[in-house]
């Protein structure tokens, strides 16, 4: 039996999307329902649409999906950014971090499937 290559984009953004809701737990937890419900969206749409790209119809529906994916990581940076330097927030941890790794595989994946 052929054994699958892990998606490495895939994994990125689905841990990235269980620590986005552990993170939005805890802004629920100090009342921050709007901002919570903001990055939640935002920061889970990222693998979401990733996730769709992997049976796009076409190479322009594949980078349409992952140019998606980079609108909703825009987001998620600012939402985490806010999060970040606000002194009346949690603190976000190494969310940003995780955010920059996907970053440069997203953008990577969108440059080499625009060559194509």
């Amino acid at each position: 039996m052929k054994e699958e290559k892990e998606n490495l984009i895939l994994k990125l953004t689905f841990e990235f999307s269980i620590k986005i809701i552990e993170y939005c737990e805890r802004l629920d937890a100090v009342r921050k329902f709007a901002l919570s419900n903001q990055l939640f969206k935002a920061g889970t749409a990222i693998g979401a649409n990733a996730s769709e790209a992997q049976n796009a119809e076409s190479n322009a529906d594949f980078i349409h999906k992952f140019k998606m994916a980079a609108k909703e990581m825009n987001e998620t940076d600012y939402w985490l950014k806010l999060c970040r330097f606000s002194d009346l927030l949690p603190d976000p941890g190494d969310l940003p971090e995780h955010l920059e790794s996907i970053k440069k595989v997203i953008n990577k994946i969108i440059s080499t499937s625009k060559s194509r």
